[in-house]
């Protein structure tokens, strides 16, 4: 088991910056990647990015490349958001996968992941 508790979130402006942070523990040692996603109101829970070990390296979303960082360890992960605006807002979730890809599409499938955290709210302003 791998436990998984993010921090960080809150409410911001447009062009502001946030720092999500996701401590891990517990089996962290089976963990291959791992990443964020992200759920707003009335909508599916969306891939944001990943960061992976023995796979395709760090991985992003296309509606957030260029503007956040994913980067870290097996047992604390970080991401960077930078130039955030009102679309960006939903609870972020920290994940975790026990298994290897080589494609990086794969990491975009919530199911890939086995591990999850509680999420923590981003609200962006306009």
């Amino acid at each position: 088991q791998v436990q998984l508790v993010e921090s960080g979130g809150g409410s911001v402006q447009t062009g502001d910056s946030l720092r999500l942070s996701c401590a891990a523990s517990g089996r962290t040692f089976t963990t291959a990647a791992m990443g964020w996603f992200r759920q707003a109101p009335g909508k599916d829970r969306e891939f944001v990015a990943a960061i992976t070990w023995s796979g395709p390296g760090t991985v992003y979303a296309e509606s957030v490349k260029g503007r956040f960082t994913i980067s870290g360890s097996k047992t604390a992960v970080q991401l960077q958001m930078n130039s955030l605006s009102p679309e960006d807002t939903a609870v972020y979730y920290c994940a975790a996968s026990t298994l290897n890809y080589r494609h990086e599409n794969y990491y975009h499938a919530p199911v890939k992941y086995s591990y999850w955290g509680q999420g923590t709210q981003v609200t962006v302003s306009s």
